[in-house]
């Protein structure tokens, strides 16, 4: 009977290191990979440019125009100011829309 219990404590203990070992290990590549952030870390530019805009949308600077609308709505469902959200944000958002459908040129943000 003391022998089972040992074994089994022992598989336990053994199993807990390994995964232990397996989340490491996952957790340092998911560091070291710069293509798992998904979001945009940093300030905004004086005036906004085409691959400024792209990283704000997080898309390509050429892309689809679907695929533009597609990630303007993702990203404004999530910062609308109705929904709790920063009235900056939602301007930076649109006015990164409008650069990459080319409907402005310079920036027309209210901040």
């Amino acid at each position: 009977m003391a022998a089972t219990s040992v074994a089994v404590v022992g598989v336990a203990v053994g199993t807990g290191a390994l995964g232990a070992r397996y989340l490491l290990r996952a957790f340092q590549a998911l560091k070291s990979n710069p293509r798992a952030r998904k979001f945009y870390y940093g300030g905004f530019q004086q005036a906004m440019n085409r691959r400024e805009a792209a990283l704000i949308l997080g898309v390509r600077e050429h892309v689809a125009l679907e695929k533009i609308k597609e990630a303007h709505r993702r990203v404004m469902v999530a910062n609308h100011p109705d929904a709790g959200g920063s009235h900056y944000l939602a301007s930076k958002i649109n006015e990164a829309k409008d650069i990459l459908l080319k409907k402005s040129k310079a920036s027309d943000s209210a901040f």
